[in-house]
């Protein structure tokens, strides 16, 4: 007996899921870190719908970020069970979103701070932890769906979130707002000194002993000190005059973007006590493939 074929969806259904593609891929990706489990898991939630009566579905959005909760859930337990090196994929991934609140909340930070240092401790959750987390704080997903994903009551979810959210911020990764906020400010101060070439303003910034690393095609280009740093900061006032406000796995930084909207070049800055104490650029094509940009039109 021939495998009954999988029903062809129809362009309206097709279209409405394309819409939510973006959504749920982002979505997957903060929940596994990883873009290739993101795709499978994408991929997966498209062939179930596919199989599916669309005229059951009262809210496609919702059922779909259920549906790729569940799987995203799947393969975290999994992973607990038979744990899978990833590495690589770790060490080359870059999380850029894009800054469009000048000063971000506690609340802010801590959903759009989500690069690979913060992934660190995601991955030190239990996987009901993770998912409540990432699906609340970063989703907006209510209670009563991720309830229903983790198979716990409502109460029970926030719980769970409450619990992830306690431990995401004693890993230290996300500061707290005043923090961030204080962090943006040098920043930006930093950037309007190197527009205008003010090498005493942009020293005033600096630590003293400030580093900072620069990957191009070409290899690795450190500088050491505050008035090296200053120095080329003055030469490359017009990349700065390019470049949009974003957070880089976290940390303030900004990127500059090419006419067909990827990044050519980005630059995290690491600040403590109002003063900038690293610096770190990326303009090399290939590292820059691998990064991931939340929150563009």
């Amino acid at each position: 007996m021939a495998d009954t074929p999988t029903p062809t969806p129809t362009p309206t259904l097709t279209d409405a899921f394309e819409r939510e593609r973006g959504r749920l891929r982002a979505v997957a990706l903060r929940m596994l870190g990883s873009h290739a489990d993101a795709e499978d898991v994408v991929q997966e939630a498209w062939l179930r719908l596919s199989r599916q009566d669309a005229a059951e579905i009262g809210n496609l959005a919702g059922w779909l970020t259920i549906v790729v909760g569940r799987l995203s859930l799947d393969v975290l337990r999994t992973r607990q069970t038979h744990p899978v090196a990833s590495s690589t994929e770790a060490e080359e991934r870059m999380l850029i979103v894009l800054d469009e609140a000048p000063a971000p909340d506690e609340d802010a930070v801590l959903a759009d701070a989500v690069g690979t240092a913060l992934l660190v401790v995601l991955d030190s959750l239990a996987p009901s932890e993770r998912l409540a987390f990432v699906l609340h704080d970063l989703f907006a997903v209510s209670f009563d769906e991720i309830g229903r994903i983790i198979g716990k009551s409502a109460d029970a979810a926030k719980m769970t979130a409450s619990r992830a959210r306690r431990k995401v911020r004693a890993g230290g990764r996300v500061p707290p707002a005043a923090g961030a906020r204080e962090q943006r400010a040098a920043v930006d101060a930093f950037l309007a000194a190197a527009r205008e070439g003010d090498f005493e303003a942009l020293l005033r910034v600096l630590d003293p002993a400030v580093k900072l690393d620069f990957e191009t095609a070409e290899g690795k280009v450190v500088l050491l000190g505050a008035t090296e740093v200053a120095a080329g900061a003055r030469r490359a006032a017009g990349a700065a005059s390019r470049g949009v406000a974003v957070y880089v796995d976290g940390l303030p930084g900004i990127a500059a973007f090419g006419p067909d909207g990827r990044v050519i070049s980005v630059m995290a800055f690491t600040v403590e006590g109002g003063r900038i104490v690293g610096m770190h650029g990326v303009t090399d094509p290939a590292r820059l493939a691998a990064v991931e940009v939340l929150g563009a039109a």
